[in-house]
C-alpha cells in the first residue's frame, strides 16, 4: 500500500476493521473503493442477457427501475439523496459507471414488461391488433404475432384476454418497439412449457451488440435457457436485499428420487370424451399409490377433463376395453385459478374445511410449517397475495382426505425458493400418506423433481388431443420434447 501507483487492493471483509486502521486501501486505491461499500446493483452487459433471481420482496423489481433510470439510487442516504454526479463518482471504475453514463448522456430508451400483466387492461384500451400497430417501430408485428400465437386473438379487446394471452401480448408490445434496454419482469407466468420456450426465444432475439436485456424470472429452467449470466438476490424480504456478483449459467443438478414402496395398483381403460368442438382420447394405463404423475401438455389439451373422468365427475362417451373398469376414487382438487371469496381469516377457513388435519401434529410439521401457514392464520383471506393464496390452497388440498390429489399448477405466484419448498411438501406428503397425486405443472424443474411418471398430451389444443399412458420420467420427457420440437 506504500506505493501510490498501485491500483490493486485485496480487502477481506471478515478481517477488515475500519475503526482500527487508517483505511490505507481507500487512500491508495480510489478506483476500487466502491468494493468496500455495501451498496451493489446487478451489472448489465451489452449484447448479453442478465438474469435476476431471488425471493419475492427482495428488490428485483426495484433493481429494474434503477437500471432503467426511472429510480435514482440513493446509496443509503435517505434524508440527503445524492445527485447523479455523486452516483457516477461512487461507481467510478466499474461497469455501472459506463452504464449510467450512457443512460444520462445518450438518453437510452428503456422498456419494462410489468410483473402483473392482469393490470394491463386498466391502462390499455382497444384491441390487440390496434395496440400492436401503434407500437410497431421495428416492423415485426407479423413475425411476433406468429411466434407468440397472437393471431387467434388479434381482433380481441385487450380487456377480454386471458392471463396467458395478456402475458404474450405484453411481451410482444415490448419486443415490437425500438429500445436500447429491454426488461422483462416474470415473462413466463401463465404460459405453458411450449409458450415459455417461444417467449424465451423472442426475448433472446432482442440482443444486439449495443443493447441490454434484463430478465427477472422464478422458473429456473427458463432462466437457465434465457440468461448468459445471473445475479442472485438474498436478504430479508421487505427489509433489505443483497445482490451477488454475477454467476455464469450452469446446468442445474437434479436430486435422485427416493425409492418408493407401493402397495396398490390401479388400471383405467381407453376412453374418449367430446365437449363441444373438443375431443379427448385417453390411452389405457395404470398407476400406483405413493406415486406422483405429472401431466405434460399445452393449455387446452384436456388434462383436467381426464382427471374429472377418472374421479367419476365426468362420464366418458365411450370405453373401449370393457375388461377394465374405471375405479372409483375420492379426489381432492387444487384448481389452477384461485379466487378468494371467503370473508373471514385463514384460521376460520382451515377450521371449516380441514378441521381434523390442520390440528394434527404430523400435518402441521409436514405441510403447514414449511409452507409458513402459521404466520397467515390471522390474516383475512381476501387480503392475501397471490403467493400466500397459493400456499393456503395447497394446504387445503392436502388436508382433505382423498385417494387422488389433483394439483393444478402449484408453482403459480410462488418464487423460486417457495417452489422448491412446495415441491418437497407435496412429495413428502404423497410418499408418507401412500396416496397418488396427479400434478399439472409448466415449470420444468419442478415437474422433473416431482414426477415418478409422466402423461404426455399430444394433438391440437382445444380441438383433438390424446392422453398417452403413464411413462417413465426419461421416456415421457423425451416424447414431450420431441412433440414440442415437431410443432
Amino acid at each position: 500500500m506504500a506505493d501510490r501507483l498501485t491500483r490493486i487492493a485485496i480487502v477481506s471483509s471478515d478481517r477488515c476493521k475500519p475503526k482500527k486502521c487508517r483505511q490505507e486501501c481507500k487512500k491508495s486505491c480510489p478506483v476500487v473503493k466502491t468494493e468496500t461499500h455495501n451498496f451493489r446493483l446487478p451489472v448489465p452487459r451489452p449484447g448479453q442477457v442478465l438474469g435476476l433471481v431471488g425471493t419475492n420482496g427482495i428488490g428485483k423489481s426495484t433493481a429494474l427501475k434503477v437500471l432503467a433510470g426511472k429510480l435514482k439510487p440513493n446509496l443509503g442516504r435517505f434524508k440527503n439523496p445524492p445527485d447523479w454526479q455523486e452516483i457516477l463518482t461512487y461507481f467510478r471504475g466499474s461497469e455501472l459507471q459506463n452504464y449510467f453514463t450512457r443512460i444520462l448522456e445518450d438518453n437510452l430508451k428503456a422498456i419494462i414488461k410489468p410483473q402483473y400483466v392482469d393490470h394491463i387492461p386498466k391502462a390499455v384500451q382497444g384491441n390487440v391488433g390496434e395496440v400492436l400497430n401503434q407500437k410497431d417501430e421495428r416492423d415485426m408485428k407479423e413475425e411476433l404475432c406468429a411466434d407468440l400465437e397472437l393471431n387467434q386473438v388479434i381482433e380481441r379487446n385487450v380487456g377480454d384476454l386471458s392471463g396467458g394471452e395478456l402475458q404474450r401480448f405484453a411481451i410482444a408490445v415490448v419486443a415490437i418497439q425500438n429500445a436500447e434496454i429491454y426488461m422483462f419482469d416474470e415473462p413466463s407466468s401463465y404460459l405453458d412449457v411450449k409458450q415459455r420456450l417461444k417467449a424465451a426465444q423472442v426475448v433472446r432475439s432482442l440482443l444486439r451488440p449495443n443493447s441490454y436485456v434484463i430478465v427477472v424470472e422464478h422458473d429456473l429452467s427458463v432462466l437457465d435457457y434465457l440468461s448468459d449470466f445471473i445475479c442472485c438476490l438474498y436478504g430479508k424480504p421487505g427489509a433489505y436485499g443483497v445482490v451477488t456478483l454475477p454467476f455464469s449459467v450452469a446446468e442445474t443438478p437434479q436430486e435422485s428420487a427416493e425409492e418408493i414402496e407401493t402397495y396398490a395398483r390401479y388400471r383405467y381403460p381407453s376412453m374418449s370424451k367430446t365437449q363441444g368442438n373438443f375431443r379427448l382420447r385417453v390411452v389405457e394405463g395404470e398407476f400406483t399409490d405413493s406415486q406422483i404423475i405429472v401431466m405434460l401438455g399445452e393449455n387446452g389439451t384436456g388434462k383436467t377433463t381426464f382427471i374429472r373422468m377418472l374421479a367419476g365427475l365426468l362420464k366418458p362417451d365411450s370405453v373401449e376395453n370393457s375388461d377394465v373398469e374405471i375405479p372409483e376414487f375420492n379426489v381432492s382438487y387444487k384448481p389452477q385459478k384461485i379466487s378468494p371469496k371467503f370473508q373471514y381469516t385463514v384460521r376460520h377457513l382451515l377450521h371449516s374445511r380441514i378441521r381434523d388435519s390442520y390440528t394434527h401434529p404430523q400435518f402441521m410439521s409436514d405441510v403447514m410449517k414449511p409452507l409458513l401457514i402459521e404466520q397467515l392464520m390471522d390474516q383475512e383471506v381476501v387480503n392475501l397475495s397471490g403467493g400466500e393464496l397459493q400456499r393456503v390452497a395447497l394446504c387445503l388440498c392436502l388436508g382433505k382426505p382423498a385417494d387422488i390429489y389433483l394439483i393444478d399448477e402449484p408453482s403459480a405466484y410462488l418464487d423460486s425458493e417457495q417452489r422448491i419448498v412446495a415441491s418437497k411438501v407435496i412429495k413428502r406428503f404423497i410418499l408418507h400418506a401412500k396416496k397418488t397425486a396427479f400434478v399439472v405443472e409448466h415449470d420444468f424443474i419442478m415437474a422433473t423433481y416431482l414426477a415418478d411418471r409422466v402423461i404426455v398430451y399430444e394433438g391440437r389444443p382445444s380441438i383433438d388431443c390424446i392422453a398417452n399412458c403413464p411413462q417413465s420420467l426419461l421416456t415421457g420427457m423425451n416424447l414431450f420434447l420431441s412433440v414440442k420440437c415437431c410443432n
